[in-house]
């Protein structure tokens, strides 16, 4: 098992434990190691018995079931404990706000062993007639399980990426060297979230061809579901759907742009009284390329088919030439050990640099952030001195004073003014109290944007995809304060954040308002996230010139001194 994988099973451990009120000091021992694991700065699945020993909290019991999880993916502990446990109650603790003394609650006081159960009793109010739970916790575990419900069988780009390029290779070794393969569907627009892989295969032998297919291993395939032209299955172990078109190879120009665009995209007139999916179907070109032109536009990339106004621009010749990842400068928004990242602000900052960037935000947590180890004063004067020694050690290479601000309940920043002053720029963001409803997010919002301290806006609504919504906020009404006020957003480049959405980029190019792609990164891998934001910021129509971290060093450290010397009051 990988260190991620081993983590997980140590979590569910300490889940079931709880839930099965074990000891708790053996529930205490357990999650201090599991803290001390998920903290480390390196792979511990590669350090010995003995290093492994020397780690806090990691005593002799601990050892021997990492030992076990290595060989067997289990150890004897976990086996027990789900062995008296309901399956149904694994995924109910994965519902957001149920904790496993909750979940001990409605499972001893109701009888709930299921989603389903839980729904039930949520609906007919039995849940908030228990102790502690009330009127309001119901109503967020109906919205709980009605948001897992309407994401099940999805999953994010990223975590499918590798799957999907792999399949694609082996449904490529699969056919015909003549024949061809590619992705289309929601993974060949760069979609945030994919609800199946499909794919596109050219062949004239399409029976041969499928029979290979449906030799490759790791995917169920399904033959009620599957028809003359088309595999459908879903992945082992998985519930995503795969699908696999076929058409001929003289059509396979044609069926490329009908399942590499958005039923809204080919619904738009592209001629008059002509859809641009009838445009497709009538067309015999020989490419992508040729299909465009013969249209008299410029060609639109399979992210920008979406149905916004992509046919217009391209029929204008204004499609934007679209940000690259090598336009990237540097990188912002980032996390050290100082407040709950994993590596150190040396190690973040030297990877930095050789990841070939040319300066580094360090932006840890606020004092508000306490759970997060956000930094009070006398850490950031300590962080101040470290970064000044570094950036006379690395130079050319910088790394920028900034913080992750909480903004607190009505729309303040964490720390006074002259706090907020000894810093370079200021990356504000919602982290408590995410209940709101859109007045009050907004305004809360609106607030910080036009506290003069605030250079960046981060991840705008705090959602996290699959897992919980975002609290719901007027975009035009924040866009339009960040105009105002020169306050750049966040394109939060975590795959499970992507917040900007995509869906609104658009909109704050077209009032001015810059972006910057921020990986949020806690350790030095994070910074592969970038790549994402990327996709995402492609999709909205972004450019370099619009995007904050296109500058370079010298540039972005301008920007930031001017920024202050004109808001800030002397």
């Amino acid at each position: 098992m990988d260190q991620k994988s081993i983590l997980k099973k140590l979590k569910l451990t300490v889940q079931l434990m709880e839930l099965h009120e074990e000891n708790p000091f053996k529930i205490r021992s357990f999650q201090g190691a599991l803290n001390s694991l998920d903290r480390l700065d390196q792979d511990f699945t590669l350090l010995s018995s003995d290093e492994l020993a020397k780690i806090p909290g990691v005593g002799k019991s601990i050892l021997g079931v990492i030992e076990d999880l290595k060989e067997s993916e289990s150890h004897p502990l976990l086996d027990n404990l789900l062995e008296k446990t309901p399956s149904g109650l694994l995924e109910i603790l994965q519902i957001k706000g149920l904790g496993p003394k909750k979940v001990k609650t409605l499972w001893t006081e109701l009888g709930i062993t299921s989603t389903h159960e839980l729904m039930e009793a949520c609906q007919s109010g039995k849940v908030a007639q228990i102790k502690g739970f009330g009127e309001k916790t119901q109503n967020t575990i109906i919205q709980n399980l009605e948001f897992k419900a309407s994401n099940e069988n999805k999953a994010l780009y990223a975590d499918i990426e590798e799957i999907a390029l792999d399949l694609k290779e082996s449904i490529k070794k699969a056919i015909s060297q003549s024949d061809q393969v590619i992705l289309v569907g929601d993974f060949a627009r760069n979609l945030e979230i994919i609800s199946s892989l499909e794919y596109l295969v050219g062949s004239d032998d399409w029976e041969k061809a499928s029979d290979d297919i449906l030799k490759i291993k790791g995917i169920d395939w399904s033959e009620t579901k599957s028809g003359p032209f088309t595999l459908k299955g879903t992945l082992e172990g998985q519930s995503l759907e795969i699908s696999v078109y076929w058409t001929d190879k003289v059509n396979f120009v044609q069926k490329q742009l009908l399942l590499s665009a958005s039923p809204q995209h080919l619904q738009l007139e592209v001629q008059e009284n002509k859809s641009m999916g009838k445009a497709i179907v009538e067309s015999q070109a020989k490419s992508e390329e040729e299909f465009f032109a013969g249209l008299d536009l410029q060609f639109i990339p399979p992210e920008l088919r979406e149905g916004a106004d992509e046919i217009v621009l391209a029929k204008e010749g204004k499609l934007p030439k679209l940000l690259e990842e090598g336009d990237l400068k540097g990188i912002l928004h980032n996390h050290s050990t100082y407040s709950d990242g994993k590596h150190s602000l040396r190690q973040m900052a030297e990877h930095c640099k050789k990841l070939g960037y040319e300066y580094l935000g360090i932006s840890d947590h606020s004092r508000s952030a306490f759970y997060a180890g956000g930094l009070e004063a006398e850490r950031i004067v300590k962080q101040h001195e470290e970064i000044d020694a570094l950036n006379q050690e690395l130079a050319p290479f910088k790394i920028f004073k900034g913080i992750e601000s909480d903004i607190l309940a009505d729309g303040q920043l964490d720390y006074p003014d002259e706090v907020l002053a000894s810093f370079d720029f200021i990356v504000s963001s919602v982290h408590s109290i995410l209940n709101m409803d859109i007045n009050r997010a907004t305004q809360r919002l609106i607030k910080a944007i036009e506290n003069p301290y605030t250079t960046i806006l981060g991840h705008p609504t705090g959602r996290l995809l699959l897992r919980r919504k975002g609290y719901p906020i007027d975009h035009k009404a924040v866009i339009d304060a960040c105009a105002e006020n020169d306050v750049v957003i966040e394109i939060n480049a975590n795959p499970w954040r992507l917040d900007l959405d995509w869906r609104w980029i658009r909109y704050a190019l077209e009032k001015g308002v810059k972006l910057s792609i921020n990986p949020d990164a806690h350790e030095m891998d994070g910074y592969l996230d970038m790549k994402y934001g990327v996709l995402i910021g492609r999709k909205g129509g972004l450019t370099a010139d619009m995007t904050l971290n296109t500058m370079s060093v010298d540039e972005i450290d301008e920007y930031f001194k001017k920024r202050k010397a004109k808001y800030l009051v002397k």
